[in-house]
């Protein structure tokens, strides 16, 4: 028995030995797979990458990941594992709305395609965003909540926004209300994740939307606890180390008055049970609003954008819960100071930067960004939204959002902020 102990002792070291070596020849060496779009190691700041041909007469690593998964997986396997290929039921009728509906008016869907301006000026552009981000995360006198601290102090459940495909080594952290349902679409079909008839997506505008959404579709990093266990952070960092890291973000104010149209302006039946009712009885004296979202509408009784500015600024909405993610900062969302991010999109200049990333991932001869919505909701409409906000308000609610504005790189509203 005493041998039969020992014997099971040293095979469970030995297995933890090599998981070991297996992680620090992965930090030298970096991801490679036998896969058609094998993704090499990359360099810390976006460059030229080597083609296959370069790296001939050089043994490409084995799937670690794969490997990890088998090795670390037993007992905590799920029933899908995340990033494993899915096959979805048959799917539903094409989510594109009907021109002239309520969806396509508040939306502003656009689904022509047309070619992206090129930029003289790209890789300069992005070298200067990156370095607002160093800077003011660098910068001791601009503080914020939870800049300080490190990568291994976010706690798990905030990496769910970052989505891996390993097969490129690529890292996308999705912000609500910045094209991130195209950019999850993306990711989909460079992943493989989402199977349609047996085969992997090809067009991404083909992935109904809802499937999209569905987070056991994409493996994220909060996912990784239960594939991994204690290796989950070191690699989490590894991958952050090689892959390119990119996010797409928005002029802070914007977003939300994007979010508050396309939330409680449509029939939308979780936010207005989730959300409109409590505004609606807090902040509009509706003692006993209706029960569904359908007869609050047909009643013509609808959440104001004071309603929602009220929400925002109440200290007892945070202290419920933190705010939904279509409302959420981005700094909470994607964690900028503690993720060195190799891009930074805006949705104001969305084409061309969509242009420019899949060029830098080498992927732009296999897809294209798909057409995305028409920015109806745009920086000219900001005084018309916030006419009737007090100016206090307006002020504390830049406060709340500031330090979205300045990492970022967009102005100070000063025109709302002052008499």
């Amino acid at each position: 028995m005493a041998r039969a102990r020992l014997l099971r002792l040293g095979l469970a070291l030995g297995s933890v030995g090599m998981v070991l070596l297996i992680i620090a020849y992965w930090d030298s060496v970096g991801p490679a797979h036998f896969s058609p779009h094998a993704a090499f190691s990359r360099p810390r700041t976006p460059g030229p990458r080597p083609s296959p041909g370069q790296a001939a007469g050089r043994e490409l690593a084995p799937d670690v990941d794969e490997f990890l998964e088998k090795l670390l997986g037993a007992g905590t396997r799920q029933s899908v594992l995340p990033g494993k290929k899915t096959e979805p039921p048959p799917p539903p009728a094409p989510s594109r709305p009907a021109p002239g509906s309520m969806e396509e008016s508040v939306r502003g869907y656009d689904w022509s395609s047309r070619d992206a301006p090129q930029s003289p000026d790209a890789d300069g552009q992005q070298a200067a965003r990156r370095g607002v981000l160093r800077d003011f995360c660098a910068n001791t006198s601009f503080v914020f909540p939870a800049k300080e601290r490190s990568f291994d102090d976010i706690p798990n459940y905030e990496l769910n926004h970052l989505i891996v495909d390993d097969r490129h080594g690529v890292i996308y952290c999705y912000v609500p209300k910045v094209a991130c349902t195209n950019w999850k679409r993306v990711m989909i079909v460079l992943s493989e994740s989402l199977l349609d008839r047996g085969a992997p997506y090809r067009d991404p505008l083909d992935i109904p939307r809802e499937y999209v959404h569905n987070s056991s579709t994409h493996l994220t990093f909060n996912k990784f606890w239960r594939r991994y266990g204690k290796f989950s952070r070191h690699l989490m960092k590894i991958k952050l180390k090689k892959y390119t890291k990119f996010l797409f973000v928005r002029d802070p104010f914007v977003r939300l008055i994007s979010a508050f149209r396309s939330k409680f302006e449509l029939e939308n039946e979780e936010f207005y049970r989730k959300f409109a009712v409590p505004m609606l009885r807090a902040y509009a004296n509706h003692s006993s609003p209706p029960a569904s979202v359908s007869e609050a509408f047909g009643a013509g009784l609808r959440v104001t954008f004071s309603h929602f500015i009220q929400y925002l600024l109440d200290p007892r909405t945070e202290r419920l819960a933190p705010f939904n993610e279509h409302w959420r900062q981005v700094h909470r969302l994607c964690h900028p100071c503690q993720i060195e991010y190799d891009f930074v999109g805006k949705l104001e200049t969305l084409d061309q930067d969509a242009a420019q990333l899949l060029r830098l991932l080498k992927v732009d001869g296999r897809l294209h960004f798909p057409p995305s919505y028409r920015n109806r909701t745009a920086s000219s409409w900001e005084e018309d939204w916030f006419a009737n906000i007090p100016l206090a308000w307006r002020q504390q609610l830049y406060k709340l959002y500031e330090a979205d504005f300045v990492l970022f790189g967009y102005p100070k509203p000063e025109h709302l902020l002052r008499d």
